[in-house]
């Protein structure tokens, strides 16, 4: 099964915390699936703590390692049915919807996402 990552993972892999981040490194190995707005929200968290120079770094490194997901009208509307029967950020809804469309497991330490009784998606907890 393909792997998907949130941007809770890409962080950890960035920080190097273990045991996300040598998860992380091979699941790039093989090309992981991710969307950008999830990819967008490492942008800002990285610009944020290190500037934009820095930020824009990360994104051009990374973004090759990735199937990067441009949410079409049809995503945007799954990650909107995830957000409303779930409480979870919107950016979140958008890695579930993207590893559901994918059929792929949604690689996260994200305790939101995690932590939902409810969840009827395939996951990895990187926390583990």
């Amino acid at each position: 099964m393909t792997d998907c990552l949130d941007s809770w993972a890409i962080l950890r892999w960035l920080e190097g915390e273990e045991p996300a981040a040598g998860r992380v490194e091979r699941s790039l190995e093989t090309r992981p699936v991710m969307s950008w707005i999830n990819l967008g929200e490492v942008y800002y968290v990285v610009h944020r703590a290190t500037g934009a120079d820095r930020a824009r770094a990360v994104i051009n490194d990374v973004r090759h390692r990735l199937h990067l997901d441009l949410p079409t009208e049809v995503r945007v509307l799954e990650a909107a049915a995830v957000k409303a029967k779930h409480a979870l950020a919107y950016a979140d809804a958008f890695a579930i919807a993207t590893a559901v469309a994918h059929r792929a497991n949604l690689l996260t330490g994200d305790p939101e996402i995690l932590d939902d009784a409810d969840r009827t998606w395939p996951v990895v907890d990187l926390r583990a």
